[in-house]
């Protein structure tokens, strides 16, 4: 018995050595592999990826065009935040590697005094990167003293610039590859604070104008009383200053003016429910009591349907990106739905998500790049 045990175990030695000596097979017989990746790039990654384990890998390497996928932040209790990814071609949930620690991240999603309250973590997706810009603290107190930025392509995290005045129940936006932060509280309330909005380009290098600075204020303080999703579209920042169906008002930042303008009164009417921008070119709504899913045209100041589910009922959060649109429902914020409004005509269809998890919010960017084997 001794002797075939270390029998098996020199065979399995010898067999791990030559498959780590041994080259690839090549991705198209009879083609350098440059060449070949660059034939394979025009298939779907789906057909790639139930063909053979060498294009599985293909597709999720650097050198592959990625194609997009769910980023989501979950929560399994009161004072937890994990960040998970899901792939649409294998149909995984994948972690991300957790946040850089020290400093641990210390923010809480529903605290003791406040049951029935769902306390907000705010995100962006930009420029391909996941952002994580403002939370509460358990001693309800700005989480965030700089934003954490995640990139798919290095699969890693890193800090962004310190933020002037941390701030929680803030509006937040990007808009042509900056991060936009306005109103909101800080440590205290302060009425600067409250009208006061800053911009950081992710694409200036640090000390050489990609740090915050000041933009054209707030004339008032009306948009500290939530927490806001401003929305990038058509070289514009639209935010109204209240979440859901309630009655709001709403402010546009012109970028080329650096100016604040009231929003079109039928823009302002219509955006019953979570908002967001395909490509900062196409803005969608989800109406969260009547489930109906509309497209701005700025022609007529209108909402257009786009389809209606019941489904869609109880949005509380929601993004665009890759042609779907993908929204969290649920009363326990417990599903993601992703239409496709690309496709006609448009269709839905239900992501599971893991069990005994709260969906805090989605993103669409692209997929994760796995490292060389």
């Amino acid at each position: 018995m001794v002797t075939t045990t270390s029998t098996s175990s020199k065979r399995n030695k010898l067999a791990l050595h030559h498959h780590r000596h041994c080259p690839s097979p090549p991705l198209l017989p009879g083609l350098p592999d440059h060449v070949a990746q660059l034939c394979l790039s025009r298939l779907p990654p789906s057909l790639l990826f139930s063909v053979s384990r060498s294009w599985r890998r293909l597709i999720y390497s650097p050198a592959f065009p990625p194609y997009f996928s769910i980023y989501a932040l979950l929560s399994s209790s009161p004072n937890s935040l994990d960040f998970f990814t899901f792939d649409p071609i294998s149909s995984k949930w994948n972690r991300l590697p957790p946040p850089p620690n020290p400093p641990p991240l210390d923010l809480m999603i529903h605290h003791p005094s406040f049951l029935s309250r769902h306390l907000p973590v705010q995100s962006l997706a930009v420029s391909g990167h996941l952002l994580l810009l403002a939370a509460t603290t358990q001693d309800l107190l700005p989480a965030l003293p700089r934003p954490l930025i995640f990139s798919p392509v290095s699969n890693s995290w890193q800090f962004g610039p310190p933020l002037t005045t941390p701030r929680r129940w803030c509006a937040a936006g990007a808009l042509r590859g900056s991060v936009y932060v306005a109103s909101g509280i800080g440590s205290f309330f302060s009425t600067d604070v409250a009208r006061s909005v800053e911009r950081w380009d992710l694409k200036k290098p640090r000390g050489r104008g990609g740090d915050w600075e000041k933009v054209s204020g707030l004339k008032d303080r009306r948009f500290s009383r939530d927490a806001i999703d401003a929305v990038g579209w058509r070289g514009k920042l639209c935010m109204v200053n209240v979440k859901g169906d309630a009655p709001k008002e709403g402010l546009v930042y012109d970028l080329e003016r650096d100016v604040w303008e009231e929003m079109p009164e039928g823009m302002v009417r219509g955006w019953r429910g979570p908002v967001a921008a395909m490509d900062e070119e196409e803005m969608y709504v989800v109406d969260e009591v009547g489930g109906c899913l509309r497209k701005y045209n700025p022609v007529g100041d209108v909402w257009e349907q786009v389809i209606q589910s019941n489904r869609l009922k109880g949005a509380v959060q929601m993004a665009a990106g890759g042609g779907r649109v993908c929204v969290v429902c649920g009363g326990s914020r417990g599903e993601i739905v992703v239409v496709d409004v690309v496709a006609s005509p448009p269709w839905l269809r239900v992501e599971p998500t893991p069990p005994g998890i709260e969906v805090v919010a989605v993103h669409v960017l692209p997929r994760m790049s796995a490292p060389e084997s």
